[in-house]
Parts: C-alpha cells; sequence; structure tokens
C-alpha cells in the first residue's frame, strides 16, 4: 500500500473518531434536555457494519497482491474528500441536533435548508454511501466494495424507514 493511501486511511479515520466526538456530545445534551432514541438497535448494528467496512477495505489494500492503481486510488480519495464535504454541511446545517443516532428532542425543529433542501437524507445518500465507495475504491479494495455495499444497505435502509417513522410521528408536516 503506497505511503499516500496511509496517510488517507489515517485522515479518514480520525475524522471518523471527531465526527464520533460531536456525535457523543450532541446526544448527551439532547438526552438531558428529554429527547427520544429511536432505532438503538439499529443504530448499533450500522455502527459494527461502518467498522467492519473499515477494516475490511483496510485488510484487503494491505492483503493486495495485484499491482497497485493509482488512478482509483486518487478517484476513491476525491469522492471521500466530497462525502466528507457533505457529511460537514450536514452538521453544519443540524448544529446540535445532529448525531449518528436517531434522536428527536421536546423542541426539535425540521431541517429543510442546506443539501435537506435537495435531498431528503442528505447525510445517508451524499456522505455515507460516497464515503464508503471512496474508502474502497482508495483502498483498492473492490471484494469489500462488492460483498460490503449491498450488505450495509441492509441496516441502512432500515435506518431510513426508522427515521421517516421518528420524524412523521413529532412533525405533522413532515410528507
Amino acid at each position: 500500500m503506497p505511503a499516500y493511501v496511509m496517510i488517507f486511511v489515517a485522515a479518514a479515520l480520525l475524522l471518523r473518531l471527531s465526527t464520533l466526538y460531536v456525535s457523543v456530545k450532541h446526544e448527551k445534551a439532547l438526552k438531558r434536555a428529554g429527547a427520544t432514541e429511536y432505532g438503538a438497535g439499529n443504530s448499533i448494528v450500522l455502527a459494527l457494519a461502518h467498522t467492519a467496512f473499515y477494516i475490511a477495505a483496510i485488510a484487503e489494500g494491505v492483503l493486495r497482491t495485484a499491482p497497485w492503481n493509482d488512478a482509483l486510488s486518487w478517484l476513491g480519495m476525491a469522492l471521500y474528500g466530497l462525502a466528507a464535504l457533505a457529511l460537514g454541511a450536514v452538521i453544519r446545517s443540524l448544529g446540535p441536533l445532529w448525531t449518528i443516532k436517531i434522536i428527536v428532542s421536546p423542541n426539535h425543529r425540521l431541517v429543510r435548508s442546506g443539501l435537506f433542501r435537495l435531498v431528503r437524507h442528505p447525510n445517508y445518500i451524499l456522505n455515507i454511501l460516497p464515503e464508503l465507495v471512496g474508502f474502497a475504491l482508495a483502498l483498492n479494495a473492490p471484494v469489500t466494495l462488492i460483498v460490503g455495499v449491498p450488505l450495509y444497505l441492509i441496516p441502512l435502509f432500515i435506518r431510513v424507514r426508522q427515521e421517516e417513522a421518528a420524524m412523521r410521528r413529532h412533525f405533522s408536516d413532515y410528507a
């Protein structure tokens, strides 16, 4: 694995850990304010799936015996970078409401600005899916990509349905 890919992996892990820190901080504040969490079990499954995807892609990249495809790595890193920008925009739009879980506070407001104006679930569509594809491409990990993404989609689809139900429960104008 080339050194630039190792640096990318370190940066990606740092980004994920820093967003986890922000999420935990927001979650604690929301729950102190009386917020309710939905789909807790699926949140655990998603966290495990995300971690497993990263581990599988890294292992596949490290154990790779075929010639390294630099163009694929650069494409993957670019896609990952765009996904990270989308995540930043989502966090900025939601502010202290953003977590990696489905948590709705009593004074929750429905956000329809930023990327939410364009896409109903920008964190999933513009961040998570491109992030996973980009990470696997950057690590030249086609097996992880081909097997991991479809498997990840199972709990992600469940998450979207759970989030939709929670939003409809709390917002009468959520269609």
